[in-house]
């Protein structure tokens, strides 16, 4: 009686965890899906600021819209690279500021993201070559001009991914996160709690089925310490996207020249709108140091 019992026990619960292991990978694969489905939308010009619309190829296979903010003073050029499943429109404060104090602008969207068609996000993959894409087209406009790069998450990420490094005189990379992997089990960790960093392996083993790549092709804290342009690292000291321990990680691994800057309270957010003094002091302080 006693082994019936717990013969049928023993199979209830196997049946229990068969099922759930069969419902968490259709929900990881659901996940995976949705997390690469291109972010696509109308983006309109903002009121306030004279932009002239732009468009260039890549060789992510995707035609680059954006917008360019001249600028008659002689001046480099910067460049604004947004986050994941945003748009160019997320830099047009950093627009604002940066046209304000002689710089010309150029802010664009990545492939699969705004206005520039593509197929899937890759989270750095594909999105670096459209950097690289950015960086020829200015230096076309502006030839001799000196180049800056800023980009926020994914930008930040894109920007460090580039091969060859982005021929920029100087980097600034927001948030950017150390490897797919930690990206990855630190979004988990925000829904599930802590032991969901253990279920990482159900969307990483996914990347090369989504979007061609492995694991090592997203590491920006091994591609840091190939980049030997200056570079200004910001962080968030309360970010639970990317955590603070991690971007000291990225920093440290850099090569120099390099400077890095906590903001104080901020989580994974714009940090020009959360501290718009300390934020617009830094960057133009670095880039009149690098872009002269």
């Amino acid at each position: 009686m006693m082994i019936r019992f717990l013969q049928r026990r023993w199979t209830l619960l196997a049946g229990f965890f068969f099922v759930s292991l069969a419902i968490g990978v259709v929900a990881s694969l659901i996940a995976g899906s949705l997390l690469c489905a291109p972010s696509n939308c109308p983006v309109p010009a903002p009121a306030d600021l004279a932009v002239e619309p732009v468009s260039f190829s890549s060789e992510s296979g995707a035609t680059i819209h954006g917008w360019l903010v001249a600028s008659m003073m002689n001046r480099g050029v910067v460049i604004l690279q947004h986050s994941v499943r945003a748009n160019r429109l997320e830099m047009v404060g950093r627009a604002r500021f940066l046209s304000q104090a002689g710089y010309a602008v150029l802010l664009y969207d990545f492939q699969a993201h705004g206005e520039s068609i593509g197929k899937k996000i890759t989270f750095g993959f594909l999105e670096s070559r459209d950097a690289q894409a950015a960086v020829a087209f200015v230096k076309q406009r502006f030839p001799g001009k000196p180049v800056g790069v800023i980009g926020v998450s994914l930008g930040a990420a894109a920007a460090a991914l580039a091969q060859p490094p982005l021929d920029a005189q100087a980097l600034v990379l927001e948030m950017m996160y150390p490897t797919i992997v930690d990206a990855t089990k630190d979004r988990i960790e925000i829904r599930f709690g802590p032991l969901g960093r253990c279920l990482s392996p159900l969307l990483t083993s996914q990347l090369k089925l989504r979007i061609g790549c492995n694991l090592d092709d997203l590491r920006p804290v091994i591609r840091v310490a190939q980049i030997t342009a200056p570079k200004l690292f910001l962080a968030g000291t309360v970010d639970r996207d990317t955590k603070f321990s991690e971007a000291k990680k990225i920093f440290e691994q850099a090569a120099d020249p390099k400077t890095f800057a906590p903001f104080e309270g901020a989580q994974h957010q714009d940090l020009n709108r959360f501290a718009p003094e300390q934020y617009q002091k830094l960057i133009l302080k670095f880039l009149e140091e690098h872009l002269q």
